[in-house]
């Protein structure tokens, strides 16, 4: 049980620090220019405490896992425990991951001499085919994916913001490299099949997609603030409705 306490513990400071930053650093509205060095300073430095609670939580995580490994060692209960906090972590996106996969690289058409070029660029302009690509990675088995290095976890946003998709509140542009793990010759099946989203985005928008395999990628864990739940609330095993 020490153990379990342990985990509750740094579970609950490393969820409290990232929340903590993503409330402080929320500067809302429009504000005049005279102010806006001042904010750039603030946002850096709250950027940089983000950067340091990160790095303190890869210490506790690393000393945690120690702690895990030497009574897992002993305790086959433990060890069940350890292994079902390994998966959900994986679940929810807050552990770095590797394994075999696809890297796919999404950029716009190649410029045309003498057309009028769109200063937003094609994919931001219809990034909705972004979205429909990762569905069906997912619906191909996809167990982890990041664009341009950002983790996609339950909480991501997808959304054109002026010239810019952001992703995960991070402004993002071509090209769009995506790093997906699970099976390689599955996904790639999937997304490749006639008239699906690859021959869409190729024969449709002109979009250049590469797609290779890779025996091993490694995709970073998510490290945006967690939601501080206002509404949903853990429900009774008791009252929680019947699954059926």
């Amino acid at each position: 049980m020490f153990v379990v306490g342990v985990l509750a513990v740094c579970v609950g400071f490393a969820i409290s620090m990232q929340i903590s930053l993503g409330q402080n650093s929320d500067q809302g509205g429009l504000v005049p220019i005279g102010k806006v060095t001042p904010y750039q300073v603030e946002l850096e430095k709250l950027q940089l405490e983000k950067d340091q609670a990160i790095e303190e939580l890869r210490v506790i995580e690393e000393r945690l896992a120690l702690i895990e490994k030497e009574n897992a060692e002993d305790d086959t209960l433990v060890a069940g425990l350890v292994a079902d906090l390994d998966r959900y972590k994986m679940a929810a996106g807050v552990l770095d991951v590797k394994g075999p996969g696809l890297i796919i690289t999404v950029e716009d058409p190649p410029p045309v001499e003498g057309a009028e070029t769109d200063a937003y660029g094609d994919i931001m302009t219809h990034f909705d085919l972004m979205l429909s690509l990762v569905n069906r990675l997912k619906e191909a088995g996809a167990e982890a994916i990041s664009i341009n290095g950002n983790r996609l976890v339950s909480l991501t946003e997808m959304v054109l913001a002026g010239d810019n998709v952001n992703i995960n509140s991070t402004p993002t542009a071509s090209p769009y490299t995506l790093l997906v793990i699970g099976d390689p010759d599955t996904m790639e099946s999937a997304i490749t099949i006639k008239f699906g989203i690859v021959s869409t985005m190729r024969e449709l928008y002109n979009l250049r997609v590469s797609i290779e395999k890779s025996q091993e990628l490694l995709i970073a864990r998510y490290n945006g603030s967690v939601t501080n739940f206002r509404y949903a609330q853990p429900a009774d095993a008791a009252t929680a409705p019947d699954a059926d």
